[in-house]
């Protein structure tokens, strides 16, 4: 199968050129078509002039320039939207994702896997604000969504793309891209991949983003539940409030007939009376989630994204006519 290499790239001036030397070291062993696709992410240093360089040199390379930074999930999302071949793989441009693993990675792929993602075994990474919080999290992501899983934050993956292309990813979604996937039905299997230390730049993840994620797993958790029919979690909600509202409001009644209890100043007709308007707008809210989730799937896609330039695609691999296409000669 060939083979679309995906990495979002934001501000890794020095690692640029080192990882372009790893990969095409190891895909230009292989007897498989290949494709880089390197998304700029609104880099601020001499990220995208290397990047020019590197298509200059080598028309594999395809860069993704964004005009402003948008986040790593919206350059996953457009590179994955740009890929054109049969798998794509998809990895951090720190150096710390080995490239030498996806060989490994494409056999499982040739097995019969939809998906096979990696699992940093031995990271090379702080332990209280790096190791720590993503034990943490994908331990609760895994109770949360019943998906067993060692290690949702390796962006080291291979999918076929007719599935990765069909994944909506916006907020901090590329974690949960297997989840996702397997929703989609995608046979996905977690191997041992290998980690290193990052060697130049600074890092662009911090304990801070552990709330952005757990945020994250609730709409992903909602997603699997509810998403196309949002009535059953709505519906029941509203369901159970009204039934609170007959036991409050029948005991208030029972009070006052049976001991002269004022009305007006119980707490159970009070809670009555909260229980019914809560109920009637829970089951508005599932009406108007029915509702916007059947105009959500009548509706066309848009990308949460906007791209100043493409380099080394061609007319087929644009969506947005307003950008610019530069083609550079290998």
């Amino acid at each position: 199968m060939s083979v679309s290499v995906v990495v979002p790239i934001y501000n890794e001036e020095e690692n640029v050129p080192l990882l372009f030397d790893q990969l095409h070291q190891v895909l230009s062993q292989s007897d498989r078509e290949y494709e880089l696709i390197f998304v700029d992410d609104g880099s601020t240093d001499s990220t995208g002039a290397e990047l020019r360089k590197l298509a200059e040199k080598d028309s594999h390379v395809k860069v993704i320039e964004f005009r402003r930074n948008y986040g790593q999930t919206a350059a996953m999302h457009a590179g994955i939207q740009h890929a054109s071949l049969d798998v794509i793989v998809t990895m951090d441009g720190d150096l710390q994702n080995d490239p030498t693993d996806i060989p490994m990675m494409l056999d499982k792929i040739d097995e019969g896997y939809d998906l096979v993602h990696g699992w940093r075994k031995n990271r090379q990474d702080a332990f209280v604000n790096r190791k720590l919080p993503s034990k943490i999290a994908n331990w609760l992501i895994s109770k949360v969504t019943k998906f067993p899983i060692h290690d949702l934050g390796c962006t080291l993956k291979a999918i076929r793309r007719e599935i990765a292309q069909e994944l909506e990813l916006y907020g901090e979604m590329h974690r949960f891209i297997p989840i996702l996937a397997h929703e989609h039905g995608a046979r996905c299997v977690e191997v041992v991949t290998k980690h290193h230390a990052r060697r130049f730049g600074e890092t662009k993840y911090g304990i801070g983003r552990t709330t952005r994620v757990v945020l994250d797993l609730l709409t992903v958790s909602y997603m699997q539940n509810y998403f196309s029919s949002p009535m059953k979690l709505f519906g029941r909600l509203g369901i159970g409030c009204v039934l609170l509202s007959m036991v409050a409001g029948l005991s208030a009644v029972g009070m006052k007939l049976g001991a002269g209890v004022d009305m007006t100043g119980n707490p159970l007709f009070m809670l009555s009376v909260l229980s019914t308007i809560l109920g009637g707008q829970f089951f508005s809210l599932g009406l108007i989630g029915e509702v916007n989730a059947r105009i959500y799937y009548s509706n066309q896609e848009k990308q949460p994204y906007k791209v100043r330039e493409l380099v080394n695609f061609n007319a087929a691999n644009e969506f947005d006519p307003s950008v610019k296409i530069k083609r550079h000669a290998a």
